[in-house]
């Protein structure tokens, strides 16, 4: 068996919503997002970054300029005593884009192909793993695969929670990822 890990998703809840972020300088982290990682990190869980990324197959950015990106993320992090295990993304688009990355894929949220990637390189456990984001396709994600999810009202987190034609697939409700991480770690204890 596994171990528990917390999927996060990127954009709105780690870091300020930015539509199609292309550049390196406008990587933002969300108030309280790296101490927040951090006491994921201090917990033992493993913390993976789970991002669709379509503007690559919209041709608005390369996989290196991601890649530049996410060296920002994991710099910012680090400068404050935080870590990532891991980042995955999906560059791909159903029906926009460029080929090779435009086509239907299991990675592209609410597709969980991308927690399923995670869980098989580094041994983790889903069923007893959280998924957190700010969109219904995020929770969704997590929710196929057994994960307990929480919606953060940051980045689309309010719209999403306003726009709901029925009940949200979130296990928790918090204002940001601080308060998402409460939550997960009141949850462990209350589970063990």
């Amino acid at each position: 068996m596994g171990r528990p890990a917390v999927f996060l998703d990127r954009d709105g809840t780690i870091i300020g919503e930015v539509d199609y972020l292309r550049r390196r300088q406008d990587v933002r982290l969300l108030p309280h997002a790296a101490a927040a990682i951090r006491r994921l990190n201090q917990a033992g869980l493993p913390v993976v970054v789970t991002t669709n990324q379509s503007g690559i197959a919209r041709g608005m950015l390369t996989e290196k300029d991601l890649e530049d990106i996410h060296d920002v993320l994991r710099h910012r992090l680090a400068a404050r005593g935080a870590h990532l295990d891991a980042i995955h993304f999906c560059p791909h688009h159903p029906d926009a884009g460029r080929r090779p990355y435009r086509r239907r894929c299991r990675c592209r949220k609410p597709a969980p192909g991308m927690l399923i990637q995670a869980a098989k390189d580094l041994d983790l456990d889903l069923d007893r793993s959280y998924a957190v984001g700010d969109s219904d396709r995020d929770l969704l994600a997590g929710r196929k695969v057994g994960c307990r999810t929480v919606l953060v009202q940051t980045g689309y987190g309010r719209k999403t929670q306003a726009e709901a034609t029925g009940p949200l697939p979130a296990d928790h409700i918090a204002r940001n990822l601080s308060e998402a991480v409460d939550w997960i770690l009141q949850e462990r204890r209350r589970r063990r």
